[in-house]
């Protein structure tokens, strides 16, 4: 079956945008873009049965975007993959600082 883990927005120690704050739409998205390829610089690319998303949920003060793992859950290969993501890094690594424009 196929399930959705939320990863997250940016690393641990990492400020993010903030859900209604101006721009906050194109700035999280691009932020869970970097955030997704940073992962696949760290843990390669997801197997099959696993993707890397950039999903919006609804919040009070409007959408919100993370960046989640969508993986078959019969697919041990893909399983292990999503739970690890869960180990997200604590600072953005030299290629996203760049992507971001940070640099």
């Amino acid at each position: 079956m196929r399930e959705l883990l939320n990863i997250g927005s940016a690393p641990h120690d990492e400020d993010c945008a903030q859900v209604g704050s101006e721009n906050y739409q194109t700035q999280g998205r691009k932020e869970c873009k970097a955030l997704g390829n940073q992962m696949i610089r760290i843990m390669g690319e997801p197997p099959f049965g696993a993707s890397l998303v950039v999903k919006s949920f609804p919040h009070d003060f409007g959408s919100y975007t993370e960046l989640c793992v969508v993986y078959d859950d019969t697919n041990e290969e893909a399983e292990d993959y999503a739970f690890s993501c869960e180990s997200l890094p604590s600072f953005w690594d030299k290629e996203a600082r760049l992507e971001l424009g940070l640099d």
